[in-house]
């Protein structure tokens, strides 16, 4: 309920991107039983929500080491990717398996590797370079990252890509996540004043 009500507000008023992140690399140290259910859920979620995906135009994808997950639920997963992968209007990511640090580590071993064969020199490494070897590299800049469940913490979610992210923090849980709660964080975004790094003066003119 709260993928559909969140992915349906972000269609209806524009939204381009938007990144659930639903199973991280520490989250496999649970009991068994608990990443069992989790994963037999990720599939249910994904079977019931695909129509309401094709309705509103929504392209699925995932990040994430996609290949630590169970056969099944790998399956499920590439399966309503492929069947989305023409929706344009809105991408839904869900970061699956995924551990921000790792997600660093292994751009940092493509550059490195690129270097070693002499496919790149290390003068060109910039910005750009380490953004086209993360997971993330098709997905547009982070504007907003809300928070739920009272929680202040980033948790190993994409470090490098909230730089300059808004922060919206609500004591909800996820699970009671509604429509009317996003719309209230795109509310409170839209309030701020974004500088990146200039002054407010610079920002008005």
């Amino acid at each position: 309920n709260s993928i559909r009500d969140t992915i349906e507000a972000a269609s209806d008023i524009g939204t381009e991107a938007v990144t659930l992140y639903a199973f991280s690399t520490e989250n496999w140290n649970r009991p068994k039983l608990e990443v069992d259910a989790l994963m037999n859920l990720l599939m249910t979620t994904l079977k019931k929500e695909l129509p309401v995906f094709q309705k509103k135009n929504v392209q699925v994808r995932a990040i994430g080491n996609l290949d630590s997950l169970p056969n099944k639920a790998r399956r499920v997963l590439e399966s309503v990717i492929d069947q989305t992968k023409t929706n344009s209007k809105v991408i839904l990511t869900f970061a699956l398996s995924y551990g921000s640090r790792e997600e660093i580590v292994n751009a940092v071993k493509g550059i490195s590797k690129k270097i070693v064969n002499n496919e790149l020199s290390i003068k060109e490494i910039d910005e750009n370079i380490i953004n086209n070897h993360l997971y993330t590299f098709s997905l547009p800049e982070v504007d907003l990252v809300i928070r739920t469940s009272g929680e202040q913490r980033i948790s190993n979610f994409l470090l490098w890509q909230i730089a300059y992210a808004e922060f919206y923090f609500t004591e909800i849980l996820w699970p009671d996540f509604r429509r009317d709660d996003f719309l209230k964080a795109v509310i409170e975004y839209q309030s701020r004043e974004r500088r990146f790094g200039k002054t407010s003066e610079q920002i008005k003119k």
